[in-house]
């Protein structure tokens, strides 16, 4: 029952599209992230992802049509929809997603995490 510094956690790491689990409740993880550039296409058949943005900006992707999310925003994209996050410049990002889910979803890539470290 600690408290978590988000700031602190978000300087212990560099590198982009690994996440770090910096918290569990109700089997979900609360993670962090960084995003530089393009990440893959892909799709979640049975979670639904939330992304805050703490610093920068984002965009997501869908086939239709493109939302671009700013600090201190959040969009939650349902199960089932393909998309993909591109970044121009680096992003932090908190993610609230079920344990079970993988973050390239549907796609298997050198992007691939399954196994997420801790922090």
């Amino acid at each position: 029952m600690d408290k978590v510094n988000i700031a602190e956690k978000l300087s212990l790491f560099q590198d982009h599209w690994n996440p770090r689990i910096v918290g569990e409740l109700n089997g979900q993880h609360v993670k962090l992230v960084k995003f530089k550039g393009e990440f893959v296409w892909h799709k979640h058949d049975n979670e639904d992802e939330l992304f805050y943005v703490l610093k920068g900006s984002f965009r997501m992707e869908y086939r239709d049509k493109t939302i671009e999310i700013n600090e201190n925003e959040f969009l939650v994209v349902p199960r089932g929809v393909e998309h993909r996050p591109v970044a121009e410049s680096e992003v932090s990002i908190m993610l609230f997603e079920p344990g079970t889910t993988i973050n390239t979803g549907d796609q298997i890539s050198n992007l691939t995490r399954e196994k997420l470290d801790s922090i």
